[in-house]
């Protein structure tokens, strides 16, 4: 059964960080392109940074390239979010998404909430 399980999410004051993590089973996320999004209530979902499978290249969006990170542990089938320099407008429920060529749909996960405040 494919899963993916968010963690890490929390209460944290403003220039804090978090560290996500998103368990992946029932496949391989090695050989996936491996996404981290956010969203707001009443707002679309934002891609906020992007692995690629076999070498690793990352994209982010101008805005977050220096104060998020995303990386994955091939051996643990984790991918993680390092978050800096918090700010209450980071505060949103953070998915994780795993997608190849071929698939209808990518797999999603149940996300992980992100609240900013002082």
């Amino acid at each position: 059964q494919v899963q993916l399980v968010e963690s890490g999410g929390g209460l944290v004051r403003p220039g804090g960080h978090l560290r996500l993590s998103c368990a992946a089973s029932g496949f391989a996320a090695s050989g996936f392109t491996m996404n981290w999004h956010r969203q707001i209530p009443g707002k679309e979902r934002e891609l906020v940074a992007r692995i690629f499978p076999f070498g690793g290249t990352v994209v982010y969006p101008d805005s977050l390239k220096d104060r998020f990170s995303i990386s994955r542990d091939n051996v643990k089938n984790t991918i993680f979010l390092e978050m800096n320099s918090l700010q209450p407008e980071d505060t949103a429920m953070y998915y994780c998404s795993a997608e190849r060529a071929g698939m209808s749909e990518p797999y999603w996960g149940q996300g992980t909430q992100v609240t900013v405040s002082s």
